[in-house]
């Protein structure tokens, strides 16, 4: 089956999604205006002044003062160098100024699921974690972002919500082939597509031969292609996952299934010459092949998420629906080789998969793997949850910077996030490292009070997050919308 034989599903259609627009606009005359730029104190030299006896430079932790400017980093200078600023920061000894993360994959589902999660609350929790900068994904939003028409939808749906700075995902389905140059130059930040029902109908997967010619087109204008990779005649030929048996589900997604589908995704970039990207690794098998694809010099890199690197699914209480993800939590053994796959360069980054749901399609009730939806919601705690595992393992907190702000924004292209450094947007994350807490969920800032880490005890805490050298103060909705190319 080729891709021109399967058209938008009807809720995707540029036509249907552009008389939303005209609604919105309608229903909402101002939602496009921005929040204004705090304008800068011109009787001091700097907007913001932060002293630190522990910032994360790029070359390691160091004492330093930071001066800020129209929401950038201008001077890094030794601490005690006295720089002037209107407004001025002194860290306490036990904090350390980390650069604010980049989470390259976020399901934030508005507009049309906003129920589950909504720009608001995710950019909020984000904000919460130290997390300064989130790409949506294309989908479970009401349309999803498959045509121009639908990013202009969402962008208007986020602008006047975001808390931190909001890029987007464009989506590579059947029937949208013609779409995809109109949504990378509208400055999406590249395309995702599933090699297996994604499970939402409007969002429909990509066979193995659509996906070598999606990459074809997208290599033709320098686009990245990121694969949820599970091969969908492995999963239809594993056993069922009914019932509340967390062993009967991780039964129905084996390892095979996305060993398969990474193995497509190798040799159709060697066939193309595309950039592509693995989306959330919890096979350890698949590491030998990936690591053989970097050797031989093709353009992949592969991320892992904060639940493969911490939970087991030994320790997964039957009915515990809360720790269904796809693809699933696999065993101690498994997660000790991600861990070495990470340390090695094999598993480029770690990114949240925050992808949230309603407590009613979690199925707490009767706690069935088959019907609850996959989705484990995190971008609030995935730099404690990692920091702790990380500590625990020697691990210091400069390699987990680099998994989770600088590397993902180098894949993405974002020029000026992800580092302390001169030029780079001062979006910082002021961070208690020895700080402990319990999770409750309660507290979290994402919609549905839900989470597998519920009173589990972490470590590190993140006590203020600046965006562009603006405090997040969850009153006022400052970020931004931004673009590949243009951040």
């Amino acid at each position: 089956m080729t891709s021109t034989t399967r058209s938008l599903a009807a809720v995707n259609e540029p036509d249907t999604v552009r008389r939303l627009i005209d609604e919105f606009r309608a229903e909402h005359p101002d939602s496009a205006a921005a929040a204004p730029a705090p304008a800068s104190d011109h009787g001091h030299d700097y907007d913001l002044v932060v002293r630190a006896r522990q910032v994360m430079t790029t070359a390691g932790i160091a004492e330093r003062e930071i001066g800020v400017r129209d929401g950038k980093i201008v001077a890094i200078e030794p601490f005690g160098h006295a720089l002037d600023g209107a407004e001025t920061i002194a860290l306490a000894d036990d904090e350390v100024l980390l650069p604010g993360l980049v989470d390259t994959h976020v399901h934030v589902n508005d507009p049309g699921r906003t129920d589950w999660e909504g720009f608001t609350t995710a950019t909020k929790a984000a904000a919460a974690g130290g997390v300064t900068t989130i790409l949506d994904m294309p989908l479970n939003s009401v349309p999803s972002t498959v045509t121009g028409a639908a990013l202009e939808l969402k962008q208007l749906v986020a602008a006047p919500q975001a808390f931190i700075d909001v890029g987007f995902w464009g989506g590579a389905v059947p029937g949208n082939e013609q779409y995809l140059r109109e949504l990378h130059d509208a400055g999406v930040f590249g395309f995702k597509c599933f090699l297996l029902h994604s499970g939402v109908d409007e969002f429909p997967h990509l066979e193995p031969d659509e996906l070598e010619t999606y990459l074809k087109t997208l290599q033709t204008f320098d686009a990245l292609m990121i694969v949820h990779a599970e091969d969908s005649r492995a999963i239809d030929r594993a056993p069922k996952p009914d019932g509340d048996v967390y062993a009967h589900f991780l039964a129905s997604r084996p390892r095979g299934a996305e060993n398969l589908a990474i193995a497509e995704v190798i040799e159709r970039t060697r066939w193309t010459g595309a950039r592509t990207h693995v989306l959330h690794l919890s096979s350890s098998d698949a590491l030998p092949m990936l690591r053989s694809a970097k050797a031989d010099g093709l353009d992949i890199t592969v991320e892992t998420c904060p639940h493969y690197l911490t939970l087991l699914s030994e320790e997964i209480p039957n009915g515990a629906t809360a720790y269904k993800c796809c693809p699933p939590i696999r065993e101690v053994g498994n997660r000790e080789l991600l861990w070495e796959g990470l340390l090695d360069g094999t598993i480029d980054y770690i990114a949240s998969d925050h992808s949230p749901a309603t407590l009613s399609l979690k199925d707490l009730q009767n706690g069935d793997f088959g019907v609850a939806w996959g989705g484990i919601a995190s971008v609030q705690l995935a730099l404690s949850v990692i920091w702790t595992e990380a500590r625990r393992r020697g691990v210091g907190l400069d390699k987990v910077v680099e998994w989770m702000a600088s590397k993902p924004a180098d894949r993405v292209r974002l020029r000026s996030k992800g580092r302390i450094a001169l030029g780079y947007d001062a979006d910082l994350a002021i961070f208690a490292p020895d700080q402990a807490f319990v999770v409750d969920a309660k507290t979290l800032h994402h919609r549905n009070p839900l989470t597998p880490y519920q009173g589990k005890a972490l470590s590190g805490v993140v006590r203020k997050t600046y965006v562009r050298g603006t405090a997040v103060d969850f009153e006022s909705p400052r970020g931004r919308l931004i673009r590949r190319g243009i951040d």
